[in-house]
């Protein structure tokens, strides 16, 4: 008995149904081959009578039609010379400065303190936030102050997030 002879079952059948779905999907099959050719895979009953309905398409094809596929061939390795060692600087990459500095913006802090050094790093919200709570509040002098110790000893960052320079 010949392979073709061999009887399908259910899996089979939707198996190619499936598989002529994606064919169509892909536009190899027009809806009218479409519709006949599902409707002679869920009547076949042999494998030999499946064949013909895949015979003028590419892969993929059911795979109960043929051995499963052995393994794959090993890629043959291509001879490479060794890459030139690229000259990297050890350590993390170099710091990107503001060019406003700390030393001004803390010093702007404490001598005018209204916000004025929360001006010229570039965040204004922060410097009309300071400026509000200094002439709304007696005590809000003190932030502006506070903030510009804090940018003195620790510096701080711009508008843009750039460290403020030494």
């Amino acid at each position: 008995m010949g392979s073709d002879e061999l009887r399908i079952g259910t899996a089979e059948r939707e198996e190619a149904a499936r598989l002529l779905a994606d064919h169509f999907g892909m536009g190899r099959i027009t809806p009218v081959e479409y519709e006949t050719r599902v409707t002679d895979a869920y009547a076949a009953t042999t494998l030999g009578e499946l064949r013909p309905l895949f015979r003028d398409l590419p892969h993929p094809h059911p795979g109960f039609f043929g051995p499963p596929p052995g393994p794959m061939p090993m890629p043959v390795p291509v001879y490479a010379p060794p890459s030139m060692p690229v000259a990297m600087p050890y350590g993390p990459p170099p710091a990107v400065y503001s060019h406003r500095s700390k030393t001004v913006a803390g010093v702007l802090q404490i001598v005018l303190p209204f916000g004025v050094g929360r001006f010229y790093t570039g965040q204004t919200g922060l410097g009309i936030a300071q400026l509000f709570a200094t002439f709304c509040t007696g005590v809000g002098i003190l932030w502006p102050i506070i903030d510009g110790i804090v940018l003195l000893v620790n510096g701080g960052t711009d508008a843009e997030g750039r460290r403020l320079r030494p």
